[in-house]
């Protein structure tokens, strides 16, 4: 999948994370701002990069502001912004192909 145009998922909240997907320049360009990425910032971009790969996409600029949130809510907002960002609002794999 090719990210399309810039797409925005999640919230500042706390227990949520703010992802932003942009078109990337080949390869996977990762940020994180987080007040706990010292003690859980391995395990975020673990997860950012699983699901970056279930979802096909390889040449994206994705930034992640972390409040907090579990695994499975950074991964719903990574799926979000990703589905957002090249237009696709119905028909969307929950649960199945992007496990």
């Amino acid at each position: 999948m090719e990210i399309k145009k810039p797409a925005v998922a999640g919230t500042m909240e706390s227990s949520d994370c703010q992802v932003t997907v942009e078109p990337g320049d080949g390869k996977i360009d990762f940020t994180l701002d987080s007040a706990v990425a010292h003690q859980f910032g391995n395990q975020i971009r673990k997860v950012t990069l699983e699901t970056l790969k279930n979802l096909g996409v390889d040449n994206v600029k994705i930034s992640i502001v972390d409040k907090g949130a579990l695994d499975c809510t950074i991964k719903a907002r990574i799926e979000g912004a990703v589905f957002r960002s090249v237009d696709q609002y119905k028909d969307l794999p929950w649960g199945g192909a992007i496990r």
